[in-house]
């Protein structure tokens, strides 16, 4: 068995009479819409109907999926409870899903449950197909804060957890599109909205899922879409399939854009596993770029990309500059995205038996363990700038007198707290604020005794 269709469908509760009062007439082409969906699933009569919602649980960098044997919901908060669900979960799947996740050591499962009533992203879809066929379980899917590919990867593993449950399922992507439309609509209007309407129905259209990664994610955020990381999810579970797709449907008059549309598996098509390809030429693309002529900061970017693209450890490269080989010292890599900072990590003294070890350790650390971002994902990696800071061994100094922010580099230590802060950084223009600055990362207050260690760094971009 398999995935037999899926659907994208916006959410808006005013469509649901009871919330909209008539308020829901004049979104009417997109209400005859959902009844021909409605219809197409109660004809199909899935075992399994999976939901992804933009108002489910969500983490930052972490799919969340819900856990137990049900939950309950109502349009209570939208002024009319007497509009309730009580739903049945396939716990089987959802176990399968886990299991995959487990063993690709991706961030998904049932963990974090922090409310297990079903929100409005799940119920208005359920509420058009619960008037039309009762039958099939649900598995009711949170979206992320990670990049689309991570979001298409999921969906990959949610099409083998189907295959391997041997289920027959229609998958839901829930979700509205910009939320800027119009003057008068409650987000106001931006240029960038009609824009991404009219990419987003365009590539629903043709099936065109290899496009959804070239939103980027500041287009996204302009445009104040809602469901394309839901879409993207849905394309997923589509991988590898030749796709019959249908526009049914597209409004914006109420300043938030609502499509419908069908995609219905009719095939196996071995051009259409779209992350593999993306990243194959992403690869090629950076082959042929040089980065930097600098051997310190080149190794960053391989190391980077061998993980971020490869999930491997690099291993040492044979043709490395000797003084890479040889030396050992604390290294920081640091990493901007269009002028800001991305990730930053680095050792203070060596942890490793070379530099160049060093380096590869600290590049996989900026990118994926910086606990102030989410880890980088492949789609950003054209988008970066490195730089790679080698530490020379800190020195302690019994004054503040002794340091210059474009010279020095500044360790705080009071007791087991220590903040450090690389020297000549945008912004540190005195020795007071160099020293506060380190007092927060290290979180030592203003009235705690310290100790200072200054360094110099040799810095390769």
């Amino acid at each position: 068995m398999a995935i037999e269709a899926a659907f994208m469908v916006p959410h808006p509760p005013l469509i649901v009479p009871a919330v909209g009062r008539g308020g829901e007439k004049q979104i009417q082409k997109t209400t005859d819409a959902y009844e021909r969906v409605a219809d197409e699933i109660a004809k199909i009569a899935p075992e399994t109907i999976i939901i992804t919602s933009p108002h489910s649980i969500m983490y930052s960098d972490y799919f969340h999926i819900s856990p137990g044997n049900g939950a309950k919901g109502s349009f209570a908060r939208f002024n009319a409870p007497e509009v309730s669900f009580d739903e049945e979960y396939d716990e089987k799947l959802v176990e399968a899903i886990n299991d995959i996740a487990y063993e690709e050591n991706f961030p998904a499962g049932t963990l974090g449950e922090r409310d297990p009533e079903l929100d409005h992203g799940t119920m208005v879809p359920l509420w058009f197909i619960r008037n039309k066929y009762k039958g099939g379980k649900i598995v009711r899917i949170g979206l992320s804060g990670l990049g689309l590919l991570d979001h298409y990867r999921f969906g990959q593993m949610i099409q083998k957890a189907v295959a391997d449950t041997n289920r027959r399922v229609v998958f839901v992507a829930s979700g509205d599109l910009s939320h800027k439309l119009q003057d008068y609509g409650p987000y106001g209007f931006s240029k960038e909205g009609p824009v991404y309407d009219e990419r987003i129905m365009d590539v629903a259209k043709r099936a065109a899922f290899d496009e959804m990664f070239d939103f980027k994610e500041d287009f996204c955020e302009k445009a104040a879409e809602c469901g394309h990381r839901s879409f993207v999810i849905m394309a997923g579970a589509l991988d590898g399939k030749e796709i019959k797709a249908e526009v049914y449907s597209h409004q914006d008059v109420t300043g938030v854009g609502y499509g419908i549309a069908s995609f219905y598996p009719i095939g196996e098509n071995d051009e259409r596993h779209f992350r593999e390809r993306y990243i194959a030429k992403l690869k090629e693309s950076i082959s042929e770029t040089n980065h930097s002529s600098d051997a310190y900061v080149n190794l960053a970017w391989q190391s980077l990309e061998s993980y971020i693209l490869n999930n491997k450890v690099l291993e040492l490269p044979k043709d490395l500059p000797s003084e890479l080989i040889e030396k050992q010292a604390g290294a920081f890599v640091s990493i901007h995205k269009s002028g800001r900072l991305r990730g930053c990590i680095g050792t203070i003294l060596p942890t490793t038996s070379c530099v160049a070890e060093e380096i590869i350790q600290n590049a996989i650390s900026a990118s994926t363990r910086d606990s102030r971002f989410n880890p980088i994902s492949p789609e950003e990696i054209p988008d970066l700038e490195i730089n790679v800071d080698v530490l020379s061994d800190p020195e302690p100094i019994d004054s503040p007198e002794y340091l210059d922010v474009k010279k020095y580099g500044v360790i705080v230590s009071s007791g087991h707290k220590r903040g450090l802060l690389l020297p000549d950084l945008d912004g540190v223009t005195s020795v007071a604020q160099q020293i506060s600055i380190a007092r927060q990362k290290g979180g030592i207050s203003e009235n705690e005794p310290i100790s200072l260690q200054r360094f110099e760094v040799i810095r390769h971009i």
